[in-house]
């Protein structure tokens, strides 16, 4: 559960004023029928997610336990520094072409704002650092649910009220939290210890 309540809580808050989020408000208002656009969001994240955190359990597959510690704890801090700066929405994500369907469009557009944005790096960083690929999925979806769904139903009402300067200081103090335990806590070297010598039993006098 460990896996899945900080995936939940960090890609939440990563997701706070994201590009990914910002799409969701756009989408909100062009189309004002927000089911089909939350299911979207739903399906287009389970299916990026899945894909980045199946390259983060390959990666702890081809990187030794020392490699994958300075990689992670690298990656983290890094993430810490990115999640200050903040997003804009591209041109061509507001372009979103409803001939398709608004859950098809949402979909898509969806799916596409997701590649290499914040999030999808950070899942793949997860799975790789906790090693259990459906729990982490599991976790970054429903953050980006938790962050996103509400913005679909009750607009930018929501992100008016809430500092995402201090959102995504916090996102980054944890961020950079994760990648110091990644550094410290790496798989420690121990001495073998020698096999205890069988010592005759001596029996107890009473």
């Amino acid at each position: 559960m460990e896996a899945f309540l900080v995936s939940t809580g960090i890609v939440a808050l990563a997701e706070m004023g994201d590009k990914t989020q910002l799409l969701s408000l756009v989408l909100a208002a062009r189309f004002r029928k927000p089911w089909p656009i939350v299911w979207g969001i739903l399906v287009a994240t389970l299916v990026n997610h899945g894909l980045a955190g199946a390259v983060g359990s390959w990666v702890t597959t081809q990187l030794g336990p020392e490699a994958l510690r300075w990689v992670l704890g690298g990656s983290f801090l890094g993430m810490a520094v990115w999640i200050l700066i903040p997003d804009k929405l591209d041109d061509e994500d507001e372009q979103a072409n409803p001939r398709w369907g608004i859950f098809a469009t949402t979909v898509v557009a969806f799916f596409l704002a997701e590649m290499g944005d914040k999030t999808q790096i950070a899942t793949v960083m997860l799975a790789a650092q906790f090693q259990s690929w459906f729990w982490v999925v599991a976790g970054t979806t429903l953050g980006m649910m938790l962050a996103n769904a509400p913005v679909v139903w009750l607009g930018d009402a929501i992100t008016r009220k809430i500092s995402l300067t201090w959102v995504h200081r916090i996102s980054a103090v944890i961020f950079a939290i994760l990648g110091l335990l990644a550094l410290w806590g790496g798989p420690q070297d121990e001495a073998p210890k020698a096999p205890l010598e069988d010592k005759p039993l001596t029996a107890a006098t009473t």
